[in-house]
């Protein structure tokens, strides 16, 4: 699926049911919906310049606690 496309129900069902997850059928819809949603927002936050910021497995509260105190 190409980022302009979107999800239809009957993708939506053939994803679900790769994944073991077979949907009803009034679900469908409402699952494309949603994962087009979803998409649409990791899209622009792919989008993102994040720079040098370094991942959250580096981020340690109690340093910038500390720093805070002082």
């Amino acid at each position: 699926m190409s980022a302009a496309a979107e999800l239809t129900p009957s993708e939506a069902a053939r994803w679900a049911d790769r994944a073991g997850l077979p949907l009803p059928a009034d679900r469908l819809a409402a699952v494309a919906v949603t994962a087009n949603h979803i998409l649409s927002v990791v899209s622009v936050l792919r989008e993102l310049d994040f720079g040098d910021t370094p991942p959250a497995a580096a981020y340690r509260a109690e340093e910038e606690k500390n720093d805070a105190a002082v």
